[in-house]
């Protein structure tokens, strides 16, 4: 992509209403646009972004069993009334009338929509376990909707749904969802600490959200400072080893870790005090074992072994995907601009050309071009009539990771510089070198000839 023909409306000033980094710098970056309180349309840059958060997703829940699908926004009201919850959701739901008259709602969550796909689908213990997952958009009508997408009122999610004959089976899925969601996070380039937490309206006993840590967290927390050193890495995972998995989990969710509303200030004393972390977190997912609750309400049951109806075992799990895009700012970030972590980031290398219109460096930075797009990289190439300080403020505000910087006096020596962001370190090598070290740090191998 040449930054010429790129929609990046990037903007100088602050914005006097964003109150914290990632609203600041994704509308600074030219990510997002507000069309209502709480509601944004998704620029380009951002959308890339969102989109990358929502393959690692998919990719991952796949990867553990889980069947992906789509529901739609709008629900009917009957469904709800099922449950007992279109009452008691209270006013966060956006109840609309059809002109038939017929009550729907934007949907919150899917629950009920679910069970509703379940029942009328499966019958036998047979077809169990199932896991069904989609990635949509929801609206939560938020009093005071503010942080940008951090606490927006349209909002795009992941949320998936198991069943189950037992719960032993249900437990197994809730592990099954705890691990991907370790991975998906990892993957991202974030560390998120699973933490025992409230259930709220979705109800039941059993559940955990993961929080990214961050000064501006909406949540206190509390946690053992041992859980910052662990990280599945490489490791394969057998998602059907039941007991390897809930070995993975306890591994995780041992160390001391909760929010303001489960902590237990006794419990908390019993670390060692060089231990005990106060902070703030994001929250970024959540994953809730609930039994019967809706199963029962709704008649979702299936014969089992000995042919008797039974009410399946449920959970669901949930991960914020457009929430993550302001997550990850939060966490990457520092005065200049945003810091994209490589497996998020909307391109994978800048190329700077500092003296446009020169024939060697215009050559050269279209070598550039070609052979990182041979290896299958996306890389955002800064053909702009710009000064020299424009287009680094402009490459540091937007965060891509990694930035090939080409000029006529560094390529008379058969050099260009290759910069890392994060670091802010820079290195002088040839075009070739500097394209294999890109080649490397994403794991694709070596320029192809």
């Amino acid at each position: 992509m040449r930054l010429s023909r790129y929609f990046l409306p990037v903007m100088k000033e602050t914005p006097a209403d964003a109150q914290i980094a990632s609203h600041r710098l994704m509308l600074r970056a030219g990510m997002i646009k507000q069309a209502s309180a709480g509601i944004y349309s998704w620029l380009p840059l951002g959308y890339k972004v969102l989109k990358n958060i929502e393959r690692i997703v998919h990719e991952e829940q796949i990867a553990a069993g889980h069947i992906p699908m789509l529901m739609p926004t709008l629900q009917p009201a009957d469904l709800w009334r099922e449950s007992g919850r279109y009452d008691a959701y209270g006013p966060e739901m956006l109840r609309i009338r059809d002109r038939q008259d017929r009550d729907m709602l934007y949907g919150p969550t899917n629950e009920e929509m679910i069970t509703d796909i379940f029942r009328s689908h499966v019958s036998s213990y047979r077809d169990l376990p199932l896991t069904l997952y989609h990635i949509q958009w929801k609206f939560r009508d938020e009093v005071r909707p503010r942080f940008g997408v951090m606490r927006g009122r349209e909002f795009y999610m992941k949320d998936g749904y198991n069943f189950d004959l037992t719960y032993e089976d249900a437990m197994h899925a809730y592990d099954r969802h705890m691990v991907s969601y370790l991975r998906s996070y990892e993957r991202m380039g974030l560390r998120a600490i699973p933490m025992r937490a409230d259930s709220g309206p979705i109800g039941g006993e059993d559940t955990h959200e993961f929080l990214v840590l961050a000064d501006t967290g909406e949540s206190e927390v509390f946690y053992d400072s041992t859980i910052l050193d662990m990280k599945l890495g490489d490791r394969g995972i057998d998602y059907y080893d039941r007991a390897g998995l809930r070995n993975i989990c306890e591994t995780w969710t041992t160390p001391y870790a909760r929010t303001d509303e489960t902590h237990d200030q006794s419990l908390f004393e019993k670390i060692p005090e060089d231990r005990r972390r106060e902070s703030r977190g994001i929250e970024v997912g959540q994953i809730f074992y609930f039994g019967t609750k809706y199963s029962a309400a709704m008649g979702a049951t299936v014969a089992g072994p000995d042919g008797a109806k039974v009410p399946v075992h449920m959970g669901s799990h949930g991960i914020g995907v457009s929430r993550l895009v302001g997550a990850l700012i939060e966490a990457n970030h520092d005065e200049k601009g945003i810091i994209w972590p490589e497996g998020v980031t909307p391109f994978h290398v800048g190329i700077v050309n500092l003296r446009q219109g020169d024939g060697d460096c215009d050559a050269a930075c279209e070598r550039l071009l070609e052979a990182t797009t041979a290896l299958g990289l996306e890389p955002l190439y800064d053909d702009r009539n710009e000064r020299a300080g424009a287009k680094f403020a402009t490459m540091d505000l937007i965060g891509l990771p990694w930035r090939i910087t080409v000029g006529p006096r560094g390529l008379k020596e058969g050099k260009v510089e290759l910069t890392s962001r994060r670091t802010g370190e820079s290195e002088e090598m040839s075009p070739e070198a500097a394209i294999d070290r890109i080649a490397q740090i994403y794991g694709i191998g070596h320029t192809p000839e």
